[in-house]
């Protein structure tokens, strides 16, 4: 029986990049405060935050697009789901003086980083606190915009929760509005339509849609 040599031409090998650890020395670096300076919604904001919590290095693409296509009244009354270190809550705080914006995610952490921010930036129309989801909210027919950046990896499961929940605490005429990779834009469209019955798209850019649903009765 003959052999067959294979040889793979060197077109075929891939260089990989290792990293390795940081030295214990990194430590006190890795562990500090991550400091970011942002203009958001047309305020300045200088943020902190941290390894472990949401796009660390720079506001990401997602929140940036869904700030562009939010309308803010003054006396609005909002609430930012899965807030993190409070990028869109703070910037919405700053955007309607006379009103007030809950802040809530499931990470004490997060939590931890937005009151910090808050008090950063002179905001006191906040009210920042754990929840998993709306578990800890106790308003209804309340909030005149539920805003959220929402994860890549929700699941139908947990985004029905949401959902429903959203469309409770929303007053009569309020806004829904969440920004999602664009390949969860037909599953949001879908379910924003069951839950609140109609659906708009306010922006598709390269990687992420804004989508809006409104509390119609």
């Amino acid at each position: 029986m003959s052999k067959h040599l294979i040889t793979i031409p060197p077109k075929k090998f891939f260089k990989c990049k290792i990293h390795t650890m940081f030295t214990r020395d990194d430590l006190p670096r890795l562990k500090a405060d991550i400091s970011l300076d942002a203009e958001l919604l047309g305020h300045p904001m200088k943020l902190s935050t941290k390894w472990g919590l949401f796009s660390p290095r720079a506001i990401d693409e997602g929140t940036l697009l869904l700030l562009k296509h939010l309308e803010i009244s003054e006396t609005d009354k909002c609430l930012d789901l899965g807030c993190g270190y409070g990028p869109i809550g703070l910037s919405v705080a700053k955007s309607c003086p006379q009103g007030e914006v809950h802040l809530i995610d499931k990470d004490f952490v997060a939590i931890e980083m937005a009151a910090k921010n808050a008090e950063k930036n002179n905001i006191k129309n906040t009210d920042i606190y754990l929840s998993d989801a709306f578990s800890e909210v106790d308003k209804l027919d309340y909030f005149d915009q539920v805003i959220s950046n929402i994860p890549a990896k929700v699941g139908r499961e947990q985004l029905s929760i949401i959902l429903y929940d959203a469309y409770d605490s929303l007053k009569v005429g309020g806004k829904l509005t969440f920004v999602t990779i664009n390949g969860l834009r037909s599953f949001m469209k879908t379910n924003f339509q069951e839950v609140f019955g109609n659906y708009k798209k306010l922006k598709q850019g390269k990687n992420y849609t804004v989508s809006q649903a409104i509390k119609i009765k």
